[in-house]
């Protein structure tokens, strides 16, 4: 997911007390305060409205969030009170310039923030660049990098928030982000030699992400290469044998070169 944020744009208000958290759940602070909405339905359109930052959520994706194929006639109104009650809160906390977060622009509305204030863009560019300087044979520091960007996750995304279609479609990209940079840290670690460190991560991985070989796949390189061989034949077998019990499906051929590479230290030890 890229988070839609043009911090050039002259039309955009940055008030820097104000920070919006959503990789865990969300939560929106104003200096040492917190100014969550605690309503459902309200924090639903303000993660909707983060989530899609500086550009236009339309009315009609706030009632399709809300209530889905069953609106109530007052939809429109109601979801006009939402953003009443938000414009209101951040009001008492920040005065004016809280309100002038939320901009009427139709077919609905726009919050308008820079990019320092959501923890899902720094994410964002913190994964980008440690994606660039593992490319680069920069180990190290894309481990670095990348340790910085997953320490910004507090638990799932959203974890408080009732998602409804589109909701639960972002959170479920988001996931898979976060997937994805768990996958370049560890593999920037294993380019620094750090198996045996991994093992246990990688076991907690393979339980939490049952079906994905990536993790598998490292947890067996990790034993083997830490001189665990027979670990490292036991967990490719347990691989071989959920994908056969979930999905009628064998190991890739990258884990069976894996598992073969395995056997072949223990014939020339």
């Amino acid at each position: 997911m890229t988070l839609l944020l043009k911090d050039s744009d002259p039309d955009i208000f940055q008030p820097s007390a104000f920070r919006f958290r959503v990789l865990g759940p969300l939560e929106v602070l104003h200096g040492d305060l917190t100014c969550t909405p605690t309503a459902p339905k309200v924090r639903g359109v303000l993660a909707l409205l983060i989530l899609r930052a500086n550009h236009v959520v339309d009315t009609a994706s706030f009632i399709e969030e809300l209530w889905g194929e069953r609106p109530p006639r007052s939809a429109v109104t109601t979801a006009q009170t939402y953003i009443y009650h938000l414009r209101k809160l951040f009001a008492r906390e920040a005065g004016p310039e809280g309100e002038e977060l939320f901009v009427t622009r139709p077919p609905g509305y726009v919050l308008t923030v820079g990019e320092r204030q959501v923890d899902l863009y720094e994410f964002e560019q913190l994964t980008r660049q440690g994606r660039i300087l593992l490319a680069d044979g920069k180990p190290a520091e894309a481990a670095q990098v990348l340790r910085r960007a997953l320490q910004l996750w507090r638990g799932p995304a959203l974890a408080n928030v009732s998602a409804g279609r589109l909701l639960e479609g972002s959170v479920a990209h988001l996931e898979e982000e976060r997937i994805h940079a768990t996958q370049l840290r560890i593999e920037a670690d294993l380019q620094l030699g750090r198996h045996r460190a991994l093992i246990a991560e990688l076991r907690s991985l393979v339980t939490l992400y049952p079906l994905n070989e990536w993790f598998h796949g490292k947890l067996i390189l990790a034993l083997s290469r830490s001189g665990r061989r027979g670990e490292s034949l036991q967990a490719y077998q347990s691989l071989r044998q959920i994908l056969d019990r979930e999905l009628g499906l064998a190991p890739s051929p990258e884990l069976q070169r894996l598992q073969r590479e395995a056997l072949a230290l223990g014939t020339s030890a």
